[in-house]
């Protein structure tokens, strides 16, 4: 376990492609992701921030960082967690999406956790592998 987490750990619960969701003509493809944050460590951790990197098959990278996780800053005692769902909206019909979570302890520690990377693959278009 990465020490600089200090216990955190991330799990992606489910990813569904929402393609009946009327999104921009820019971005048409949307994806719900659907987050778990865990602290699996010894002292309490708020969650602060979070930035996303989404790389697109066409090479494009769209940066998104923020405070809070859906307009929250969850405080994860010790066996706690929090989950919550979002999404993405992508260009074109494959992307990569990885980024983390800034937090801090109750110590004033700073705490960075890694979002497993998750692939965005629109269905039917016959597209497999890593962008």
């Amino acid at each position: 376990m990465d020490d600089a987490a200090h216990g955190l750990r991330v799990n992606l619960d489910q990813l569904v492609y929402q393609g009946g969701v009327l999104t921009p003509p820019d971005t048409p493809h949307c994806f719900a992701y659907y987050i778990t944050i865990l602290n699996e460590g010894q002292e309490t951790v708020t969650v602060r921030g979070r930035k996303w990197v989404v790389t697109e098959s066409n090479g494009e990278v769209i940066a998104v960082e923020g405070d809070g996780v859906v307009g929250e800053f969850p405080a994860l005692e010790p066996g706690e967690h929090f989950s919550y769902n979002s999404y993405h909206m992508i260009r074109s019909s494959r992307a990569i999406a990885q980024g983390s979570y800034l937090g801090i302890t109750a110590n004033g520690e700073p705490v960075v956790v890694g979002i497993p990377s998750f692939e965005l693959v629109v269905p039917g278009t016959g597209e497999v592998g890593y962008c």
